[in-house]
């Protein structure tokens, strides 16, 4: 039998879908898609922490700071590294050795990053009334050390950078602003904040005997501070309910320690 070309049918590669609506659905399949990978992964990287000593992630990233992040340097900053050394020892067989450290911003905001690295903004120093303040806030950085949130959340951070990258063909190193990205996509939940209270509370009781005044930073940027974006921006990495201070009285009083007590001048 001879072949006898013909020509294909009209329509034949032409859908009867609207093209708006098959790149909708493109869309949404490859969003579900990619949110269906990331969450998968976010759940082995949770999985992954507890399994990584403290010690090697003290050691790897001794360190390490976010890439474009310029310190401040001087003697606020060097008190501020002492009074997390005072703190931390107050923490048996801490694995860290606490690095400190001041970057400028308008915005009151601390955050915990791997390697034993806290980072606190000029805006939240400018803040602080007492070295009291301080000492809470800092303490409640060292409880996420202790419960491990901060690498949590960074191996989230760098997994969804990576997923960002493979999808959109973005990459490079991971800065501040993508680490705080992460932390306000992924907060802290109700329980890992409590227990961060809970142990920073315990190294303020231990260095200055009492816990007077380190529920007052909180009152007062709920109170005094009218400008919800910075509010925003440090409730945003430290997602906390309207009661905390109460909830830090509250924890205080189940303890036993004292609500009252002089006050350290912070300067």
């Amino acid at each position: 039998m001879k072949f006898q070309p013909r020509a294909p049918r009209e329509g034949i590669n032409v859908s009867d879908e609207h093209p708006l609506k098959e790149f909708s659905v493109l869309v949404v399949g490859l969003a579900v898609a990619f949110a269906l990978v990331a969450v998968v992964v976010v759940f082995f990287v949770d999985l992954a922490v507890p399994l990584i000593p403290a010690e090697a992630e003290a050691k790897a990233l001794s360190s390490w700071i976010p890439d474009g992040l310029e310190l401040k340097s001087g003697e606020e900053a060097e008190a501020l590294q002492d009074l997390t050394r005072r703190l931390a020892a107050h923490w048996p067989d801490c694995p860290y050795q606490f690095r400190t450290g001041v970057f400028p911003s308008d915005d009151p905001n601390a955050m915990a990053l791997p390697g034993g690295l806290i980072l606190v903004s000029t805006a939240l120093l400018k803040g602080i009334e007492s070295e009291n303040e301080l000492a809470a806030v800092l303490g409640h950085e060292i409880g996420h050390f202790q419960q491990r949130d901060h690498l949590r959340l960074f191996g989230r951070g760098v997994v969804l950078q990576v997923l960002m990258a493979v999808t959109l063909g973005q990459g490079g190193g991971l800065t501040l602003g993508d680490y705080v990205s992460s932390l306000t996509l992924n907060s802290f939940g109700r329980e890992q904040e409590i227990q961060a209270d809970s142990f920073g509370l315990s190294l303020v009781q231990a260095e200055y005997g009492h816990v007077n005044g380190s529920w007052r930073f909180f009152d007062r940027l709920g109170a005094e501070d009218t400008r919800i974006d910075r509010l925003a921006t440090y409730l945003a990495t430290h997602p906390a309910s309207a009661d905390r201070s109460e909830r830090l009285r509250r924890l205080a009083v189940e303890k036993g320690w004292s609500l009252e007590g002089p006050l350290t001048d912070w300067d």
